[in-house]
C-alpha cells in the first residue's frame, strides 16, 4: 500500500501524537511500501507556519528534514494533479484538501486524513484516527 498523509496526519505521525490511530500509525511506520508528503502540505505549513498559528509548529525546512527522516517521499505537484482537480465535485472548499484528494485519485495512493468531509470524492482513505 502506497499512503500520502494529509497534513495533519503528517504532524501527527512526526510527533507521536496518539490522535494518530494504532492502525494508521502500524500502516505508516510498518506496512507500508511507501509514505509520501506532498509539496501541497509543505506549501500549507510554510504558509501556516508564517502566519505564526499555533498549529503549525514546524517550518516547511523542518518538514523536509522530519519527512527525510522518517523515509518518507516527496510528492511533487504534477500536471495530472491539477487536470484530476479541475474535474474534481466541490464537496470541499478547502485548496490544500482539494489538491490531495487530486494527488490520491491520479497518483494513485491511500490519503491518510481525519477530514470526513473527504469521503464523498470516493478515494481510498484511510481514516488517521483508527
Amino acid at each position: 500500500m502506497r499512503l500520502l498523509l494529509d497534513t495533519h496526519a503528517f504532524l501527527w505521525a512526526i510527533s507521536d501524537d496518539p490522535r494518530l490511530g494504532s492502525g494508521s500509525r502500524l500502516l505508516v511506520f510498518e506496512q507500508a511500501d511507501a509514505v509520501f508528503l506532498s509539496h501541497v502540505s509543505l506549501w500549507e505549513i510554510a504558509i501556516k507556519h508564517a502566519l505564526v498559528r499555533s498549529d503549525m509548529p514546524v517550518s516547511a525546512a523542518e518538514a523536509i528534514t522530519w519527512a527525510e527522516a522518517s523515509g518518507f517521499e516527496l510528492l511533487p505537484l504534477a500536471t495530472e494533479h491539477i487536470l484530476t482537480l479541475e474535474v474534481l465535485p466541490m464537496h470541499h472548499r478547502d485548496p490544500f484538501d482539494r489538491l490531495l484528494v487530486a494527488q490520491a485519485i491520479s497518483t494513485p495512493l491511500t490519503l491518510v486524513s481525519a477530514d470526513a468531509a473527504l469521503i464523498p470524492y470516493g478515494a481510498m482513505l484511510q481514516d488517521a484516527r483508527h
